[in-house]
């Protein structure tokens, strides 16, 4: 599970997170809405530790990322892959180079080993046969689904998509949240979305975080959306599910 505990962040006098605390659902799909500029990719960032949080703690089945040596955030962060919003793939390297990164960077697998890794993950996105391709030669959503495979190159425990469905029409949408509830039902992952697609909550997601104004607003399941009488959680859920 992933705790976080009274996560403030500031830059300069702007406090963008106030005083944040959730719990993550291992092995589920956990989502984290708001509004632009509400603070969620923020969070995320402070959760993955791009950013380091101003204040407060976050917790990594059992281990306080905020309070790791060295050595031990990098054993943290092997265990957590990461789906960039635009895809952020490396233009000059192939599709296998790109999925194989993770790999050359975490593990001391031989080059024979790090191909039967890169093709199973491939398989797992639908991308068989693709290897020598580079980016400038795939569509949007293709790019999506080779992010995916070298998020989950790495045996990891925690999975991050930021905005995974941006730029994509609705099929290919579609066909992005299907792999990753597909990825996180099969291996057990805990999985964190930071989106704006309502089709997205209601269709794979399980645990929901809204975030206004950098303070979470409501915490619960899928399914008690419906059922909330908070104000602004209702009024974003309707100006986005209608828009």
């Amino acid at each position: 599970m992933i705790e976080l505990n009274d996560i403030y962040k500031s830059f300069d006098d702007k406090e963008v997170l106030r005083g944040i605390s959730a719990q993550f659902q291992p092995g589920k799909i956990n989502l984290v809405i708001g509004a632009s500029g509400s603070g969620k990719s923020v969070l995320m960032k402070c959760m993955v530790g791009l950013l380091t949080p101003t204040d407060g703690h976050i917790i990594y089945d059992d281990r306080d990322f905020t309070a790791l040596e060295y050595k031990e955030v990098r054993a943290v962060r092997r265990e957590i892959g990461m789906l960039f919003q635009g895809g952020a793939l490396f233009d000059s390297s192939t599709v296998q180079e790109n999925v194989e990164f993770p790999l050359k960077m975490f593990t001391r697998m031989s080059a024979e080993e790090r191909l039967e890794r890169v093709n199973f993950c491939l398989k797992c996105v639908q991308l068989e046969g693709v290897n020598d391709k580079y980016p400038a030669e795939i569509s949007g959503g293709m790019k999506k689904r080779v992010g995916i495979a070298r998020a989950i190159a790495l045996d990891i425990k925690y999975l991050f998509c930021d905005e995974p469905n941006s730029g994509l029409d609705p099929v290919t949408s579609r066909v992005i949240d299907g792999l990753i509830r597909e990825i996180t039902q099969e291996f057990g992952i805990t999985t964190v979305i930071n989106t704006h697609d309502m089709k997205t909550v209601f269709d794979i997601g399980d645990h929901i975080i809204f975030i206004h104004n950098g303070e979470k607003w409501w915490e619960g399941a899928t399914q008690d959306i419906k059922s909330s009488d908070n104000k602004e959680f209702k009024e974003f859920i309707n100006a986005s599910y209608f828009a």
